[in-house]
């Protein structure tokens, strides 16, 4: 495939020994393993400054919290979550269980359980993360779980209002000023204080990604996150100023976000180019220090001949956010296979469904790291769920949505004794033919009942059939 590179991302001096985040976040689990609550209690101490006489807010405390919120704030929150249970509440009647009879006297069916007890991790960072709230606690209620227990850290060691206040409203059983893999450890295993989950779901540092990592299994998580990415496709049609705004956008997130522009425009490419750094190095932004970082180490702007090898391309890269700024957008629905969520056309911008996977961390992370440290924010007002597959982990999966908090299950049942037979006789040849004798005889069984069969091995069975 001809490409141009009009600008490639540039490796970062590797001048630090890296931390090894695995070792210490298996340290702490096994901690948390073994002293329960002690060891959530040090590790709040040590990290986050933060040790309450409960962690758990109780319903006064919530309703602090939510007076110390403004009144367009409680009214932004309520009307961003009925967009998002609107959205959810579609998936989820997408989601049909159905029974139906395969042959005369055989029915086999499906049901949509929701899980049981889940852990919603909302993280916490120079900014309240409200978008986290709406994207786990809420999407899990509207899936039916009964109980869900939200974590956040605390905020400079002050309890983030306006984020308790989005975790109460979209329907938290249990809000918890918690986080870290303190946070995780305690949801997964279960302390004297903080009950065992099924599920933990939400976004964190890459301590609390390690510890999901290390976790599941014993519970399930919505997905292994990396930084936040954005891909934005562009052909002639696209205004250059645009396309530099939305990569700078995704940009602030940490200074490890990719941020990439494939274009079939020379002219859009190396103007967006010039724009971008005209406004990293010229402008006000407050952030434009991350920002910089991320466009320097992990920015692309790539140059193709065609439409089709763009949608190829983009397939390849599998980003977690594309933009698509073409004359006919809605041509990516039938072109691209491979993307988190797409955003079409450019009255869309990612920033309408923000959902970090990532807070930024420091070239070398720690989970000492005061929470205030993390430069991080997101924001969610469109009603799509922006918990979404970064490194690639498009190709095989999409991201949290309404049917996480659902498990499938399926029931058998037959009536008809005949068909029990038959499909007796077909248990016993097909399992003699992987050597299940015990299983065949199962099968024998029904066709013995049923069929009058005459089974070798009953012959002298002492019991009555």
């Amino acid at each position: 495939m001809p490409t141009t590179f009009l600008k490639s991302k540039q490796s970062p001096a590797a001048n630090q020994k890296p931390i090894d985040v695995s070792f210490i976040v298996s340290g702490m689990i096994d901690d948390v393993r073994e002293n329960g609550d002690i060891a959530v209690r040090k590790y709040s101490e040590k990290f986050d400054k933060w040790s309450p006489a409960s962690f758990k807010l109780s319903q006064a405390e919530i309703e602090v919290s939510i007076a110390q919120c403004s009144k367009q704030t409680i009214e932004d929150i309520k009307t961003v979550q009925n967009n998002v249970q609107a959205f959810a509440q579609a998936q989820k009647e997408s989601l049909k269980d159905f029974e139906f009879e395969i042959q005369p006297g055989v029915i086999l069916g499906q049901k949509n359980l929701p899980i049981r007890t889940v852990g919603a991790y909302i993280p916490g960072g120079r900014y309240p993360l409200l978008a986290s709230a709406h994207m786990t606690i809420l999407t899990a209620k509207v899936a039916g779980v009964p109980h869900v227990i939200g974590c956040t850290p605390p905020i400079n060691g002050k309890i983030p209002h306006a984020t308790v206040a989005a975790m109460h409203f979209a329907g938290a059983d249990e809000i918890h000023i918690l986080g870290g893999v303190q946070a995780i450890a305690a949801m997964a295993v279960g302390t004297d204080s903080i009950r065992k989950v099924d599920f933990i779901a939400g976004p964190g540092n890459a301590f609390v990604a390690e510890g999901k990592r290390q976790l599941f299994g014993e519970i399930g998580i919505d997905l292994f996150a990396g930084p936040t990415e954005i891909l934005i496709v562009a052909d002639e049609t696209a205004d250059p100023f645009t396309v530099a705004t939305d990569v700078i956008s995704q940009a602030e997130h940490g200074p490890d976000s990719p941020a990439v522009v494939i274009t079939t425009s020379a002219r859009v490419g190396r103007e967006a180019i010039r724009i971008i750094d005209h406004l990293l190095n010229h402008s006000d932004l407050s952030t434009a220090d991350v920002a910089s970082v991320s466009w320097k180490h992990h920015g692309e702007v790539i140059l193709v001949d065609t439409m089709q090898e763009a949608w190829k391309l983009a397939d390849e890269y599998a980003s977690e956010h594309v933009q698509i700024f073409t004359k006919r957008p809605r041509d990516a629905l039938e072109n691209m296979t491979a993307y988190g969520a797409l955003f079409l056309g450019e009255n869309t911008c990612v920033s309408y469904g923000d959902k970090v996977c990532l807070p930024f961390q420091p070239s070398q992370p720690s989970p000492s790291l005061p929470q205030d440290e993390m430069a991080d924010y997101e924001v969610q007002v469109i009603g799509t769920n922006h918990v979404l597959p970064t490194r690639k982990a498009a190709r095989y999966t999409g991201g949290l949505w309404i049917g996480k908090f659902l498990r499938t299950v399926t029931y058998q049942e037959v009536k008809d004794e005949t068909a029990s037979g038959e499909l007796g006789r077909l248990c016993g040849r097909a399992a003699r033919a992987e050597n299940f004798e015990a299983h065949a005889r199962s099968g024998d069984l029904r066709a013995y009942r049923h069929l009058k069969d005459e089974i070798d091995w009953i012959a002298g069975v002492k019991v009555k059939l």
